[in-house]
């Protein structure tokens, strides 16, 4: 009995930890067959249709009331994770109704968003846009995801600390014995 439960309770939390990080009620309102190139093409025909989107955030910037986030498109995986599974198609332009911390979405990080389309605007138009004249899709932020970042060794990035630094020691050589 008491196998078997572990073998349920370890299942369980395997199936949940590989669950679609946008709520059920979302992904049930979400347009699946509106590709982002399609809506790049004319913003304006899909007003107020629910997509779900996600990349590299660029910028962020509170301002009114709000905060905007101008995003670098890529592809979602099975999970909603943004990754490089085929080419980018542009960017976009997340307005989320509240201040976020800035310290947690910054540069860099992969967002997955769940929202409705507001239409295009010129960057021109938005004071922070990295590009005055590319016209950005607008996205009402309805929930978010912000992914975390891993460590793997096998990412091509060096460990924390390097053989050459001379305070670097290999926790698994052992002492020489003379």
């Amino acid at each position: 009995m008491g196998k078997i439960f572990s073998l349920f309770l370890l299942l369980f939390v395997f199936v949940s930890s590989c669950a679609p990080v946008i709520s059920p009620e979302l992904r049930g309102k979400v347009d699946s067959s509106l590709t982002f190139e399609q809506v790049l093409q004319s913003p304006d025909m899909y007003k107020g249709k629910f997509v779900l989107w996600g990349g590299e955030i660029i910028k962020i910037l509170p301002q009114d009331g709000e905060t905007y986030i101008e995003v670098f498109q890529e592809p979602l995986g099975w999970r909603g994770r943004p990754g490089k599974y085929s080419a980018s198609q542009g960017k976009f332009i997340v307005i989320e109704k509240e201040f976020l911390d800035l310290s947690l979405f910054k540069k860099g990080k992969k967002i997955t968003v769940a929202g409705e389309i507001q239409g295009a605007t010129f960057g021109e138009k938005i004071k922070f846009a990295s590009e005055k004249d590319y016209r950005y899709p607008l996205l009402l932020s309805k929930q978010i995801h912000l992914w975390k970042e891993y460590f793997s060794p096998y990412s091509g990035l060096p460990p924390p600390r390097s053989p050459h630094d001379p305070y670097w020691h290999d926790p698994l050589e052992r002492p020489l014995r003379f």
